[in-house]
């Protein structure tokens, strides 16, 4: 079957549709479903519907445009107040991997050659980078992206793309590795860099205050922007693709990125579609040694996430959950490294069955790292008491907090938000409280502030026995969860509860719910009071705190219920 050029770009994204459905279905990227749609209608392995040759010019927009969006995503003014062990880590996850992976390369036969002489490096680059696309979209569906672990994975992604760019400024001269060629190389990517950088500061402010009320002219501005740059980099012998990374990162504080972000995105999805069609209609049938060889780049990726991060966190004592969590997250291949790849083969660096290595370690990482990340807390937790006993020790183990902490009559069980508000309100309206109040949590930043200002605290996970047991909570007046259950890690509320009462059975227990059937159920299993976020304000939460350390508050549940009984909402 011979079609037209638009007939091959329709049939490749109604093809693409169907697979990627597929794949949203089996809770796997629907990038993977692209790759397989090629395979399907491409020439090598498939049906031959599309030739890969036609479309390859067109799906190259899905490419800038890719990395036009990350470079707009990359907001420079954050990263430089990211904190050490973001800066840390981004620096030296990188390095150490691609030193790693270039000792790796070797023991299972990837060397470069007289006609391809890169192919160790590529490896080396590849494994280093993890995937944004993959681990935002998880940490985001469990409410993960703003824990400390979350933050220091998101800085991590920044940087990889960052290290990225650099990368990219010496691809196109790689073949001509000598010290004067890569300087001139750096040079020119530093001189765009700087022309862009200078050019959105005083004149891009200009043009896009003039058109920011006109919306389509406002997106062919910044098309026009990403494009010429581009074309700029390609003059001066650099990727058009990392002329388009500078493009983002120029603009990506401008007050209308994230308008652009909107209008552009859509256009990258079609023309990305069409990039990993492309890609996948390209590859051969893995043989059983290809086969062998991801497996065994998959397990080294892990392994070197494990080796390049988590002792870097843990030397910064960010305690053991912090170290490994992040090493967990970013234990995929990144789609960047099927970019670079690519970019490889085209320069001749590499050959296309180092980039079939890389799809196929893709796919695999892209299946494990799924339920890495959907089960992390719950692989840490497996994984902490085996590097416990191996000698990294948790905060939990360090000298100065092994005692049991004195009992309090306030304890608030996990750190929120809403718990750091109402410590604020509590400490307001009686300085005295200080004295009276302990808090469980394992986050070490709020450890160390806490530390800091005298409050009482433990660090441990308060679904643990033994972590409620050494914050002495049995003779507590109020324990306190101001965490919802979205936010909790191996429990919920309701078991939270029933935990609770058994250890203290005569405190006051003051639950929080985000759902009304949850905090039905849990007025039923026995709590004092819930507090309901979306009906409550934390100075209302504080009176009743301060109420419980007198009655048994009583009245105030008795009220509380009777409101639940009228409320008919749509979404309860």
């Amino acid at each position: 079957m011979h079609l037209d050029i638009l007939g091959q770009i329709g049939l490749a994204i109604v093809t693409a549709t169907v697979f990627a459905i597929v794949a949203k279905h089996l809770r796997q990227p629907v990038i993977l479903g692209y790759m397989a749609a090629g395979v399907v209608i491409g020439p090598t392995e498939g049906f031959g519907w599309i030739s890969a040759h036609d479309i390859e010019p067109i799906s190259e927009l899905g490419l800038i445009l890719l990395l036009f969006m990350i470079g707009l995503e990359i907001d420079l003014k954050k990263l430089r107040k990211a904190g050490t062990p973001v800066l840390a880590a981004g620096v030296l996850q990188f390095l150490i991997c691609v030193a790693l992976g270039l000792r790796f390369a070797p023991l299972i036969g990837i060397h470069g050659d007289g006609v391809t002489p890169f192919s160790n490096l590529y490896y080396a680059v590849a494994v280093a980078l993890s995937s944004t696309m993959i681990v935002v979209k998880l940490l985001y569906d469990k409410f993960e992206l703003d824990s400390l672990p979350g933050r220091i994975t998101l800085g991590v992604l920044v940087f990889q793309d960052i290290w990225a760019i650099l990368f990219l400024a010496l691809q196109p001269n790689l073949a001509h590795p000598t010290a004067t060629v890569l300087v001139v190389s750096l040079a020119k990517g530093a001189g765009l860099i700087a022309f862009a950088l200078v050019v959105s500061r005083y004149l891009l402010p200009v043009v896009f205050r003039s058109i920011a009320k006109l919306p389509e002219v406002l997106l062919i501005g910044a098309l026009a922007w990403c494009f010429g740059i581009s074309m700029l980099a390609a003059w001066l012998g650099l990727s058009r693709e990392m002329g388009a990374l500078i493009a983002g990162v120029s603009i990506s504080t401008f007050p209308y990125n994230l308008d652009v972000i909107a209008k552009v995105i859509s256009l990258r999805d079609f023309f990305i579609t069409l990039f990993f069609v492309t890609l996948g209609a390209q590859i051969p049938k893995p043989t059983g040694g290809m086969l062998l060889l991801a497996g065994a780049t998959a397990v080294f990726l892990i392994a070197s996430r494990f080796v390049a991060i988590t002792p870097v966190l843990w030397a910064l004592k960010l305690g053991n959950r912090a170290s490994i969590i992040p090493a967990i997250n970013l234990s995929q291949l990144s789609e960047f490294s099927l970019v670079i790849c690519a970019l490889g083969v085209s320069l001749g660096h590499i050959p296309e069955s180092l980039l079939s290595l890389m799809v196929v370690t893709l796919v695999i990482t892209s299946l494990t790292s799924t339920y890495g990340i959907l089960f992390n807390h719950e692989l840490f937790e497996r994984l902490n008491p085996v590097l416990v006993r191996l000698g990294m020790r948790d905060l939990s183990h360090e000298d100065t907090i092994k005692f049991k902490v004195r009992s309090k009559p306030i304890v608030l069980l996990g750190f929120s938000l809403d718990a750091s508000s109402l410590l604020h309100e509590l400490l307001l309206k009686d300085p005295e409280l200080s004295d009276k109040v302990a808090v469980v949590d394992f986050n070490p930043d709020v450890k160390k502030e806490l530390d800091r200002r005298g409050i009482a605290n433990v660090y441990g996970d308060i679904s643990h026995s033994d972590t409620l047991h050494h914050a002495n909570i049995a003779d507590a007046r109020v324990l306190l969860s101001t965490i919802p259950d979205p936010f909790l890690k191996g429990t919920s509320n309701v078991r939270l509860l029933k935990q609770l009462r058994r250890l203290a059975p005569e405190a006051l227990t003051i639950m929080t719910a985000h759902r009304l059937p949850i905090a039905d159920e849990l007025y039923a299993d026995g709590a004092s009071f819930v507090y309901i976020p979306r009906l409550m304000s934390v100075r209302e939460l504080r009176d009743v705190v301060l109420g419980a350390l007198h009655s048994d508050l009583a009245d105030e549940r008795r009220a509380a219920q009777e409101e639940l009984l009228t409320r008919a909402e749509v979404l309860p």
